[in-house]
């Protein structure tokens, strides 16, 4: 495989830098604040020192808060029940307390990527778990309008700037017909090993539905927004980005996927499914052998400009992996950009009805393929988190 890079958008900040890849896409100055401060570094009595519990291997310096109620080894999170979910989550609060009007069409706005940066991890090499790079599929226009699509881009601000991403909306277990839920990368919602969850986190369904402020043009927010601006209440993604991710791509992308609670900032009394008229039923364990996967995204760089709906029809996806152990990535062929990171994957189930059965987490440098993790147990018992909790 080609190097895969991948951009977690308040790490690259601090260092300088952004990455020319499909992942979340800096709405500040261009190129991102390069005198952005670091994260501020945890005390030395509230760190722990690395090393290993059980099957986890536990990078130095995190905060020992981070750490309660992690499970012995990760083969143990597949047995969590709703309570061990829930007791995990008290230990990491989101807090996103509504700015009202806070996001309008300049904050939105999409900045300029900087150089891409080096890749820390290689694919790992074992028989089974990955493949040869598929051949770049070329990214299409989704046509107008948007509203009836379950597709819209996240909105977050980070330190340092702000940021975007693609998003789906999904179908919600114990609600059916009045969903509220959104699902993404776990990059465009937290920071990864060390960090917190981003801050004014948003959801934004059928962005730029009428086309008004694509080729440079100046839009109101009721052409960004037709749909309104949908404020995340609550957030579960995967303890493995939440404690490995980092800003290029690596093991902790083989678990970066998340589930968004949302909730109109001008009330309606109408869910996000009844609003936008849409919502897909997410496929775990689905077979990869019989899967023709079709991504979709807002990517933002050349030459794209992220005020498009795009997609690629990538058909059979491939395997990459970073860890033998853990379940080897999808992969399609496509040449989205930054900006796309978060954007569903879809495929048709046996019953003919479209699902999402992944979201783009990473892709090449040299914009050719997307990756995104593989959705089974301790993404379903998320969903199944989410779902119940209220």
């Amino acid at each position: 495989m080609p190097p895969i890079h991948r951009s977690a958008l308040a790490a690259a900040l601090a260092a300088g830098t952004l990455l020319a890849v499909s992942a979340c896409g800096p709405d500040g100055p261009a190129g991102g604040d390069k005198t952005a401060a670091a994260p501020p570094p945890a005390t030395a009595a509230s760190t722990a020192p690395g090393g290993a519990i059980g099957g986890i291997t536990l990078p130095s310096g995190l905060p020992t808060s981070l750490l309660e109620g992690l499970p012995k080894s990760w083969d143990d999170l597949k047995k969590w029940k709703f309570d061990d979910w829930d007791k995990w989550a008290s230990k990491h609060v989101f807090n996103n307390p509504v700015v009202k009007d806070f996001w309008n069409p300049d904050k939105m706005g999409d900045a300029k990527p900087a150089d891409p940066a080096p890749p820390t991890a290689k694919p790992a090499t074992a028989d089974g778990v990955t493949d040869p790079e598929p051949p770049v599929v070329k990214a299409v226009q989704v046509p107008r309008p948007y509203l009836k699509q379950p597709s819209g881009k996240v909105f977050f601000s980070a330190q340092g700037g702000r940021g975007n991403c693609s998003a789906t909306v999904i179908a919600d277990p114990q609600h059916p017909g009045k969903s509220n839920l959104v699902w993404t990368a776990a990059h465009c919602v937290h920071e990864g090993k060390g960090g917190d969850f981003y801050k004014d986190l948003v959801f934004v369904p059928a962005y730029n539905n009428s086309g008004a402020s694509s080729g440079g043009k100046k839009a109101p927010l009721s052409e960004l927004a037709p749909l309104g601006t949908w404020w995340a209440d609550q957030v579960v993604t995967s303890p493995q980005w939440m404690v490995e991710g980092g800003p290029t791509g690596d093991a902790a992308n083989q678990y970066d996927f998340a589930v968004m609670r949302v909730h109109n900032q001008s009330d309606t009394g109408k869910s996000l499914e009844e609003t936008v008229g849409s919502a897909v039923p997410v496929w775990f364990d689905a077979p990869r052998d019989q899967l023709k996967v079709s991504a979709a995204g807002y990517p933002l760089v050349k030459p794209f400009d992220g005020q498009e709906l795009y997609k690629c029809d990538g058909g059979k996806p491939v395997r990459l992996s970073f860890d033998a152990q853990r379940p080897s990535m999808l992969t399609i062929g496509c040449n989205m950009t930054q900006g796309a990171s978060g954007g569903g994957w879809f495929a048709t189930m046996p019953d003919g009805k479209t699902a999402l059965v992944s979201n783009t987490s990473i892709g090449t440098q040299g914009h050719t393929s997307l990756s995104g993790p593989y959705l089974e147990t301790v993404a379903k018992q998320a969903l199944d988190w989410i779902s119940r909790k209220q």
